[in-house]
């Protein structure tokens, strides 16, 4: 099968990244090509990035849904022109993935969902560590919307900048390993998420120092997406995210127009 895993910010080097943490979990057979928009920006921090990065995400579906991509990058030669069996979005506020579902047959899995319902499977209370204080507010309210408040015992910043997990030298792991050690001390928190695709890198090495599980969104979204193929199921085309309604779209939105 094929998995399209889509960066919504335009930082290269975090896509690919991302697309090694992807592949690192995927199953034999699951092709995985990792893809970031070309415009918007260059990390989300907050509601005002994520406005700006939904166009881009969805023309990145639009494209591969047509089975062509001039911004793919795969793990295995040449860019995939197969069209996906399945989507994921790896930002951890789920930018955009209403839209996304309405935009594609294909399932797709926001990382921040994903990583809340795998926590609630190996754990009674989590924990969520996140970058900036500005997005706990966006992951406390998509907890609440996914019936899951209650399993969360607190969402926790480590105030890293996001482009700050990509630099060398970073103090991120550091910083992400104090705010665990409170969370497992103050929260009594049974398991941790990381509120953040860029983190994916640090959940195996986080998990074995504090001995819980310690869940990153990118690998959790992978297993559910390929899941969801394996058994033939599909966004649901009724209610809410029923395909868009064919209509005119003006100016620089025209090409966006469904059909």
């Amino acid at each position: 099968m094929d998995i399209v895993v889509i960066n919504p910010n335009t930082t290269a080097a975090m896509t690919a990244r991302i697309g090694e943490a992807a592949r690192a979990v995927a199953s034999p057979g699951t092709r995985i090509t990792a893809v970031n928009p070309p415009d918007g920006p260059v990390s989300i921090e907050g509601y005002y990035d994520e406005a700006f990065s939904v166009p881009g995400l969805l023309r990145e579906i639009r494209r591969h849904d047509q089975g062509i991509s001039p911004t793919a990058e795969s793990g295995a030669g040449a860019p995939s022109t197969a069209v996906p069996g399945a989507y994921v979005l790896a930002c951890f506020d789920d930018t955009g993935l209403d839209a996304a579902r309405c935009a594609t047959a294909a399932p797709v899995i926001g990382i921040g969902e994903a990583a809340f319902h795998l926590a609630s499977l190996v754990s009674g209370r989590f924990s969520v560590i996140t970058t900036l204080s500005r997005s706990i507010g966006a992951i406390e309210h998509n907890l609440m919307r996914y019936g899951l408040a209650a399993r969360c015992a607190r969402v926790r910043a480590s105030e890293v900048a996001v482009l700050d997990l990509e630099a060398p030298g970073s103090p991120a792991q550091a910083r992400i390993d104090a705010e665990i050690a409170l969370a497992l001390r103050e929260d009594r928190a049974e398991a941790i998420v990381l509120g953040c695709a860029g983190m994916a890198h640090f959940a195996a090495e986080l998990s074995a120092r504090h001995g819980v599980p310690v869940i990153d969104g990118v690998a959790a979204a992978v297993k559910l997406a390929e899941a969801l193929v394996g058994l033939g199921l599909k966004t649901s085309r009724v209610g809410g995210y029923a395909p868009p309604l064919a209509k005119t779209y003006q100016g620089q939105f025209a090409d966006a127009a469904p059909r």
